[in-house]
């Protein structure tokens, strides 16, 4: 399964939802975040806006859950402040 968060304004988690890996195959049978993200796109709606998170940390350092923020310039998400 994949796991993708959307993003407000401020690049702030709002949700996060998982969906089947399939939805991120290309032609070539190959993953795609694109997909994936016009995948969650048709879900919740155009003016949407999705990162791919991992669940195992694989990639992005953190799983991303509601109020992380994500760094769009290092590509990682970030728990909030306390």
């Amino acid at each position: 399964m994949a796991h993708f968060a959307e993003l407000d304004n401020n690049n702030t988690v709002t949700r996060v939802i998982v969906i089947h890996n399939n939805e991120l195959l290309d032609d070539n049978g190959n993953e795609s975040e694109a997909n994936g993200i016009a995948f969650c796109k048709q879900l919740y709606g155009e003016n949407t806006r999705w990162v791919q998170t991992s669940y195992n940390n694989s990639f992005r350092e953190t799983y991303a859950g509601v109020g992380y923020k994500y760094d769009p310039t290092a590509n990682v998400f970030s728990p909030p402040s306390s």
